[in-house]
């Protein structure tokens, strides 16, 4: 109904403009909204912006406006109110159209093309492929698959992507803690260093590399520790330690085994990792490996175009970026003084390739621990000519699990905490996507694992999705009774929905399409959660408090076309979110 009220408006000002009351190009930003309870339906602001163009007092061109508007059945009365603000009345009338509308859109009901096919760019969840998800890469995968699809149906052309950080020092520690498993496996006695990759899917790992090659990749503990410094608990660096292991590992598995130990590691976790987020409902569109950008050339070509606008300077044996005058809090170094470039020079060429591939927007899902990365990855767009504008950075809180009113523990470098494979057993699949995107990314979530198991109206995934299997077993009693409830078409009997539920329902089912879009524009699927809550709670009410198989075939066909209506929406809201609608419960 919004954008009919809107059509109304534009058409008595486009009336105004041929009069000559208002210029053509001189017309100011009109906004259409639901009014405030008491305030009618829906009002606008298009006589107070648009006064002064006028040359008018805003109520005097409020009541010009009002005479200039289309007569339509749909509109019950409409008033200036206040300092001209212009309020709609509709009719009942109006508010019952939108279930044929629905019934006849069907699953398209509530997608628009207001994103003009501008090709968007989502990148999420984009953990280290060094070890299994856990719960908190769970609320970044389900948030940023709704942003995605939310987009979608709202006209932009999505392209889903993970970034796989398969470069650099996490992948060295993740390989060599598979090596020095394999060889605890093949009988050698050693101290695992405290930081290497605790977990048991390590050991699983290792248990492979042992199973299918023997000895052929085994070394005397001895040999492997010789010349290493310390760990940290006997007075050593655990950081020097551990890249000593890292370096005695290259050197005496030379190249190519050391290689085959890495990728090894890589694959399996990586492999993992797809098969965990696609049972878990999100799927991409590409997996893009950060090696590519060094093979490619991108990272030396980002780091070229920053040196030549003067964006680089060498201190201490290091190539640092001048950051800080865009805006960050001091330079930051993108090669270090072994000549190795750092993972923030990586993020740069990676950020460029992205706006080089033509995406208008680039949207970035990260954890809210990433939020100091933000202003340097901005300053280095800035510095490469680039418009930082284009990058949205949307900063994921992490998700704190209850058990039995208890906190559940979490410990990630040790390996004891909860996968998010382990959490889509515990509660399902549906009641974790949307759980997790129940609240604003930004804000902390409480995940209660006891009330998502829950089969009552206070988990609110059990509570909508029982309202669509509600309106499916109407229609299995209907078929039972031998009671036809094929709908008529349009509105035929539509007038015979008058009771005070069915209206609240009427107009909460036309607010759907508005909430997609809000929910799409401003990357909040939150706010669709909250509508279906509130759509299922209505349905629920009226359900216990009317019959839908009456006598009456009149009565019963629009009260049946409602409920489907109900069903159709509920559906479509669901499917956004990544959730299933059930027949039966």
């Amino acid at each position: 109904m919004k954008k009919q009220v809107e059509q109304w408006v534009s058409s008595a000002l486009e009336r105004l403009v041929a009069e000559a009351v208002l210029n053509s190009g001189a017309r100011g930003p009109v906004v259409v909204e639901r009014a405030r309870a008491g305030h009618g339906d829906f009002a606008t602001n298009a006589a107070l912006v648009n006064s002064k163009a006028a040359g008018m007092k805003p109520r005097e061109l409020a009541e010009r406006l009002v005479e200039a508007l289309p007569a339509s059945e749909l509109v019950e009365r409409v008033e200036v109110a206040g300092p001209g603000f212009i309020n709609f009345h509709l009719s009942a009338a109006a508010w019952r159209s939108v279930v044929p509308e629905i019934l006849e859109k069907s699953h398209h009901y509530g997608r628009s093309d207001i994103g003009r096919g501008k090709k968007v760019q989502v990148e999420f969840v984009s953990a280290n492929p060094t070890g299994p998800l856990h719960v908190g890469h769970g609320r970044g995968a389900a948030y940023g698959a709704a942003v995605a699809d939310l987009l979608e149906a709202v006209g932009f052309e999505v392209h889903r992507e993970y970034y796989v950080n398969d470069a650099g020092r996490q992948m060295d520690i993740l390989a060599t803690s598979v090596w020095l498993r394999y060889l605890e496996l093949a009988g050698e006695t050693l101290d695992f260093p405290s930081n290497g990759y605790q977990g048991d899917y390590v050991w699983d790992i290792a248990a492979t590399l042992h199973r299918e090659h023997g000895d052929d990749y085994r070394h005397a503990a001895d040999e492997v520790f010789q010349g290493v410094p310390p760990n940290e608990p006997a007075g050593g660096d655990k950081e020097q330690h551990i890249d000593a292991l890292i370096g005695r590992a290259k050197t005496l598995l030379e190249d190519n085994r050391y290689r085959y130990v890495f990728e090894l590691a890589l694959n399996t976790i990586l492999d993992d990792i797809r098969d965990d987020l696609e049972k878990f409902g999100v799927v991409y569109d590409q997996w893009f490996s950060e090696r590519t950008l060094v093979e490619s050339g991108a990272v030396n070509r980002a780091i070229e175009r920053l040196r030549k606008g003067g964006w680089l300077y060498e201190k201490d044996g290091a190539l640092w970026f001048r950051s800080s005058e865009f805006g960050d809090e001091k330079d930051r170094v993108i090669e270090r003084e072994n000549g190795q470039t750092t993972y923030f020079a990586s993020d740069i060429a990676y950020h460029m390739d992205k706006l080089e591939r033509g995406f208008d927007r680039v949207i970035d899902v990260w954890g809210a621990d990433h939020h100091g990365y933000v202003p340097r990855v901005k300053a280095a767009l800035k510095a490469l000519g680039d418009d930082p504008d284009k990058l949205d950075v949307l900063l994921v809180q992490f998700a704190i699990l209850w058990r039995g009113g208890e906190k559940v523990p979490m410990s990630t470098r040790s390996g004891e905490f909860v996968t998010l494979r382990q959490l889509r057993k515990e509660v399902g699949r549906d009641a974790a996507r949307f759980f997790y995107v129940m609240r604003k990314c930004e804000q902390h979530l409480d995940f209660d694992l006891d009330l998502a198991k829950s089969q009552s109206s206070d988990n609110p995934v059990y509570y909508i999705q029982y309202a669509h299997a509600r309106v499916c077993s109407v229609l299995r009693q209907a078929a039972e009774k031998g009671i036809s409830v094929d709908p008529t078409p349009g509105d035929t009997n539509l007038d015979r929905l008058a009771e005070g539920h069915e209206l609240a329902l009427l107009k909460t089912l036309s607010r759907y399409p508005e909430v997609v879009e809000a929910a799409a524009l401003n990357e909040e699927p939150h706010q669709l959660t909250h509508y279906l809550r509130e759509l299922a709670n209505e349905f629920h009410t009226y359900y216990n408090a009317h019959p839908f198989l009456v006598e009456d075939d009149a009565l019963r066909d629009a009260r049946v076309k409602l409920i489907l209506a109900v069903r159709q929406v509920v559906r479509n809201g669901l499917g956004l979110l990544g959730l299933s609608a059930p027949e039966q419960m």
